[in-house]
Parts: C-alpha cells; sequence; structure tokens
C-alpha cells in the first residue's frame, strides 16, 4: 500500500510517500512545495495545486493522509492554512484518493503514545520507523512522514481500503 502524508501550508507543504508492506514501512519519496512569499495568494494556492497534482502523479498513492485544523496560536495564518489544505483536498477528491484526516494531537498520540511530545521525541521515533540514517530537514517533511505513519500504524481500519 502507498500511503502520501501531506503537512498543509501556504509557504510549505510537507509530503511524504511512505510503501506499507506487511508490517514494514519504507520512505518512499519527500520532499516539500514551496511558494513565494511575493507572489499573490491565488498563484501561490495554484503553484499548490499545480504540484500536489504532479505528485500525485508521480507516486500514484492508495490514501492520502492530511493534517486537519482545529486550533491555531496564529489567527493571521490559519485562513491561508485552511485554503492551501481545500486545494489539496480538491486535487485529492478529484483523483479518487480515500483521504483520511489527523489533529497534531492525534498524531503525536499515535506515534509517541503521547499527545504533548515534542517535535524531537516525535521525529526520532518517525526515523526509527521508516529506518532512514537521515531525517528531511524541513519540519514540515518530517510531519508529513509523522502523519502517513499514524495511518499505516493502523489509526484505521487497513481492511476497508482497496489496495
Amino acid at each position: 500500500m502507498r500511503i502520501i502524508g501531506i503537512d498543509p501550508g501556504l509557504a510549505i507543504v510537507g509530503y511524504s510517500v511512505i510503501d506499507k508492506e506487511n508490517e514494514e514501512n519504507f520512505l518512499f519519496a519527500s520532499g516539500s512545495i514551496q511558494t513565494d512569499k511575493d507572489k499573490t495568494d491565488a498563484q501561490r494556492l495554484f503553484e499548490i495545486e499545480s504540484d500536489m497534482q504532479t505528485i500525485i502523479d508521480k507516486y500514484k498513492p492508495n490514501v492520502a493522509c492530511i493534517e486537519k485544523l482545529f486550533y491555531f496560536k496564529n489567527q493571521k495564518t490559519i485562513i491561508p492554512v485552511a485554503e492551501a489544505r481545500g486545494v489539496i483536498l480538491s486535487v485529492l477528491e478529484k483523483n479518487s484518493i480515500p483521504i483520511f484526516e489527523f489533529t497534531p494531537i492525534e498524531v503525536k498520540q499515535m506515534i509517541t503514545g503521547y499527545g504533548r511530545a515534542t517535535k524531537e521525541e516525535v521525529a526520532k521515533i518517525v526515523q526509527m520507523s521508516v529506518k532512514c540514517k537521515k531525517l528531511p530537514k524541513l519540519d514540515d517533511t518530517v510531519d508529513s512522514i509523522a502523519i502517513a505513519l499514524c495511518f499505516s500504524r493502523g489509526y484505521v481500519n487497513l481492511e476497508k481500503i482497496d489496495a
């Protein structure tokens, strides 16, 4: 089964592609979509849509997992993040990819067993879980791996998905 994890944002969208074979998880690909702050929001959202479609076409995931917005400390960024998330959800739906959403607390709980874990604690377990020597530099990309792992670890019933 191929799982794409997505950490949405207007400036940076982190993504990762995990292949789950039996009980093993392999990091197949990871990266980010980074938009130029000097462009209009419409241009940035179009870039996210276009790049996300390219990623879907290239990696052909069976399911998608995306971070769900439930609370935001910075009120200035919630609307742009929500808009980027909407564009991503639209691309996934257009491609008939089943979508699963997880809050940051759910991801931390599933990955570390503690919903208030630090980014460092999550990253350490993510690195062990996908057996890679070095994680990507961007937190957004590491978060996308954790989101995909949340699904892979059985947060939802995998038998309901046709692989």
